[in-house]
């Protein structure tokens, strides 16, 4: 695995204005959340990943969620052996203990995000 050239990725992904809040100057802390699937490759896995994030934007605090597939690549630089990839904007490390612990967020790790997946690495970086 090669966390600096997946940080390289998303650092320049943040340049991208997510929100009023971050238009507006405020820094953003990004929860970067890698998920290797038990059955690898299942599509279907992988859209109740990415539908369920969605649901995280109701969550008070979240500026933006995302998921969506890993792409493949054959630089060495790229780790491309997970199968859902999620991006959480929040304001601060308030917000992300708040997010981490909401109701809506339990429930998808519970039902969804245990059973489907065997790994799940994470990474957290403010801007």
């Amino acid at each position: 695995m090669k966390p600096v050239g997946l940080l390289s990725m998303f650092v320049l992904s943040g340049c991208v204005t997510l929100g009023p809040d971050i238009s507006q100057g405020q820094e953003a802390l990004h929860h970067v959340v890698l998920c290797w699937l038990k059955e690898p490759g299942n599509i279907e896995h992988r859209e109740r990943i990415m539908e369920v994030t969605r649901s995280f934007r109701e969550i008070p605090g979240v500026l933006d969620a995302r998921a969506g597939q890993v792409i493949a690549s054959d630089r060495s630089i790229v780790d491309d052996s997970f199968d859902v990839g999620i991006l959480i904007v929040v304001p601060d490390g308030r917000r992300l203990k708040e997010y981490l612990e909401h109701s809506i967020h339990q429930k998808a790790k519970t039902e969804i995000l245990l059973p489907l997946v065997s790994k799940i690495l994470v990474y957290d970086f403010q801007e």
